[in-house]
């Protein structure tokens, strides 16, 4: 299939209508089959539902996972000259030259669950404006950044794990599910790096300031990313995009990684059926973005890193509901009698 196309505005929402869908018959043929798995029907709850998700977005009765693809996006946020992270700016492209030399919690997870690990730094010499002065990018920037998402996404991926690097990001993600959501900035905001309460109170104005500024114009999902996300928040967001097109199920990480897929739903509320929240993050906001999407993440390990470290480690559980639903006997093979 060939690639999405991020040339100018309209690409996004043309992009996000007549979107596949899952299929019901490779669900249909999945379901019969875990029905006569030596088990009682139901028993291995949430690991069963993995395996009809996968199989119904793979379009097979018995999903396969030979190659998980992670991507790590890394952008720089104008707006931290606010004071909004216990961080400088350039521990971003600090962090992601100890992805490259691999000591980062990313590397030994995706080592341990087997998925290829992929780090794409956007243009870290240039950060994205301060979105209480301006608008975060102009067209072309978010544009790019988009076309930088969906080009990543591997032509073999059979299951995609997305995550973020970028001080000042939580701000940026609490500013985008605020647009999307509704509520307040206190609805939204966190300790991300671990700020303090001078921190957060900064956060709180800073995303107040963007809403107030920018909502006449975040009625579709390339407004709301160009005027208050961060150039990692739309190559998720076009990674996501390009996914559905190509049918990949994916799994989100944190806060930041499911606030850049949700900007897509103001464009069509379908646009992330073929998506799974990974964890729950110890952020705040994650949770009510989760009800808010009606998605109940996979584990809840009070994680708030990034790094798609809880999409890694989400992978484990759907390898274990992929080994249960292709490896074990049926009643018949196994010459196990059923209930009657």
């Amino acid at each position: 299939m060939p690639q999405l196309h991020f040339h100018c505005a309209a690409d996004l929402a043309a992009a996000l209508t007549d979107l596949p869908q899952a299929s019901n018959e490779a669900m249909r043929q999945a379901k019969a089959h875990q029905d006569q798995l030596t088990k009682p029907q139901g028993s291995l709850g949430r690991l069963e539902e993995l395996a009809l998700w996968m199989a119904s977005w793979q379009r097979k009765e018995k999903p396969t996972l030979n190659k998980a693809s992670c991507l790590v996006f890394a952008g720089n946020h104008g707006v931290t000259a606010r004071g909004v992270s216990a961080f400088p700016a350039e521990v971003t492209e600090q962090m992601v030259l100890n992805f490259k030399a691999g000591g980062a919690a990313i590397n030994q997870l995706t080592t341990l669950a087997d998925a290829e690990l992929n780090v794409i730094p956007l243009n870290l010499d240039t950060p994205t404006q301060d979105f209480t002065q301006s608008p975060a990018m102009s067209e072309a920037e978010c544009c790019a950044a988009l076309q930088a998402g969906a080009k990543a996404v591997p032509d073999d991926a059979e299951l995609l794990l997305l995550g973020e690097m970028g001080i000042g990001n939580t701000t940026a993600a609490a500013a985008v599910a605020n647009a999307v959501c509704g509520g307040t900035a206190s609805d939204w905001i966190g300790p991300g790096t671990g700020v303090n309460e001078d921190g957060l109170a900064i956060k709180r104005d800073t995303v107040d300031m963007a809403i107030k500024r920018h909502k006449h114009v975040q009625t579709n999902s390339f407004d709301t990313l160009r005027t208050v996300g961060g150039r990692e928040l739309a190559a998720i967001a076009g990674a996501v995009a390009e996914a559905r097109h190509r049918c990949i199920p994916v799994l989100l990480d944190g806060f930041i990684a499911t606030a850049a897929a949700a900007v897509l739903i103001q464009d069509n509320p379908d646009a992330l059926a073929h998506t799974l929240i990974s964890h729950t993050s110890k952020e705040p906001g994650h949770k009510r973005l989760a009800q808010h999407l009606d998605k109940r993440p996979v584990l809840d390990l009070d994680m708030r890193l990034g790094e798609a470290s809880g999409a890694a480690v989400a992978l484990l559980i759907v390898r274990a509901a992929l080994a249960t639903h292709n490896g074990m006997a049926t009643f018949g093979e196994a010459s196990v009698a059923t209930a009657p």
